[in-house]
């Protein structure tokens, strides 16, 4: 094989290794940009039983029902951020404090809510793959808005 074949053979080489990396890459945009939209749906969920309650106590109305149905579906959104961020702290771009469970910066030395150290806790995250990414864009989960 000639020296042209071997150059061709490394440069294809590289790119594969690049268009994978890149793909890696806005795989955990795709995942970053889903766990942001979540919590502000939780927010405005927080935010509509902030008004119930408020509605509840101005006018003595009972709004029990309403109350529930939002707060069961803040679980929900809260249990669907939890596998979001489970992905992210996966691929090595956050990790998780053992002690209270927020995630912080891969490079984080001591969590940012309880100051628990972590970096014992780094150098043992296990790593995902691109083929482990489940697409958490609105259309494959929305449910109904409650109100």
């Amino acid at each position: 094989m000639g020296i042209f074949e071997d150059v061709l053979l490394n440069a294809k080489s590289v790119v594969g290794t690049v268009g994978k990396k890149a793909g890696e890459v806005v795989d955990i945009s795709k995942l970053k940009l889903a766990a942001a939209d979540l919590k502000s749906e939780i927010s405005q969920k927080y935010q509509i039983l902030g008004r119930i309650t408020y509605e509840e106590m101005t006018t003595g109305k009972n709004y029990d029902k309403n109350k529930q149905e939002v707060a069961d579906k803040i679980k929900e959104l809260k249990e669907h951020l939890e596998s979001v961020n489970d992905m992210i702290a996966k691929s090595g771009q956050k990790v998780k404090c053992h002690v209270c469970g927020t995630y912080n910066d891969k490079g984080a030395v001591f969590c940012n809510t309880c100051g628990e150290k972590l970096a014992a806790e780094s150098a043992g995250q296990e790593h995902m793959s691109p083929d482990d990414v489940i697409d958490f864009t609105e259309d494959n989960f929305a449910d109904e808005d409650l109100l």
